[in-house]
């Protein structure tokens, strides 16, 4: 029972971060802007965040040292949260959130790349053959090469550059200071975010902040900086992270079908083969990892 419910804690962690992007674009048809989104989104989860471990401390009556290194390390890091989350939400103003999810996703290849040629360690034929799938699926996901396709490719560019911020994002979430409990480390990598997201926007965030944003500004927060922290730290221990990165692949058909019921996005059959030859690829690359 404890398997099958950790399954679902992953799995639903998956499922909220995959509306984010078609809450984000929705709020933007109706006129709030996409610098207020992201300030609100970091700023509320922070807060929740600090809350949230300020309660744990007193009712667990524990004293976490953190020293500075850690806190500078942790959210020097978390800046590439905030600039994924930056340029996945620019992507989208030029691209359907149905492409820029698989723009997104492209950081299970670019990872790997990144580990072959920081850690000296060179990928293995299984995962080398989910790397190949995975460009096939993103060419076919994507459209890429059909004439009519009509891409802006401002948006992928945008969209790409989000998928190398965010393995840089995964690397952190899941290596930098793993002493401390996933929650501490959260709440400074999330504040890092939200120093970037300051310096990026800085005096755009004020004109754009008014009354109707904060409802977006909360659920949006709820989706992106509050639950999948709290879901996969309660999850992913007990799945084991091959699995859970196999389970985390939910939010591309999620993000895509949310694309299409509230955006009413048009996804073609073709486009639907790369999403399930992205999902195979995977499982490929993570089936022989272990926990």
């Amino acid at each position: 029972m404890k398997d099958y419910r950790s399954t679902l804690y992953v799995a639903a962690g998956a499922c909220s971060y995959g509306l984010l992007a078609t809450f984000v674009k929705y709020a933007n048809q109706l006129g709030i802007h996409t610098s207020v989104l992201t300030f609100l989104q970091f700023m509320l989860g922070f807060l929740f965040l600090l809350a949230f471990n300020l309660v744990s401390r007193i009712q667990k009556k524990e004293n976490i040292v953190i020293g500075i290194s850690s806190k500078l390390k942790l959210t020097a890091w978390g800046t590439s949260l905030g600039l994924t989350t930056t340029l996945y939400y620019l992507a989208i103003q030029y691209i359907p959130v149905s492409v820029g999810i698989i723009l997104l996703m492209q950081s299970i290849w670019i990872s790997l790349v990144a580990e072959a040629v920081l850690l000296k360690k060179f990928p293995s034929k299984g995962k080398i053959t989910g790397v190949v799938i995975v460009l096939l699926g993103t060419i076919l996901a994507t459209n890429l090469f059909q004439q009519d396709n009509n891409l802006n490719y401002k948006g992928i560019l945008l969209g790409f550059g989000a998928g190398i911020s965010y393995a840089m994002a995964i690397y952190a979430s899941s290596t930098v200071e793993k002493q401390l409990p996933s929650s501490v480390r959260s709440q400074f990598l999330v504040f890092g975010g939200l120093m970037l997201i300051i310096a990026c926007w800085n005096v755009t965030i004020i004109p754009h902040l008014h009354a109707n944003a904060l409802p977006w500004g909360i659920l949006i927060a709820v989706f992106g900086t509050i639950l999948p922290p709290l879901l996969f730290t309660k999850g992913i221990p007990k799945t084991g992270i091959a699995m859970g990165n196999i389970i985390s692949s939910l939010e591309i058909p999620i993000s895509t079908l949310s694309a299409m019921l509230i955006l009413r996005e048009v996804v073609s059959g073709f486009q639907w083969l790369g999403i399930l030859l992205i999902l195979t690829a995977v499982i490929i690359i993570n089936v022989r990892t272990e926990p």
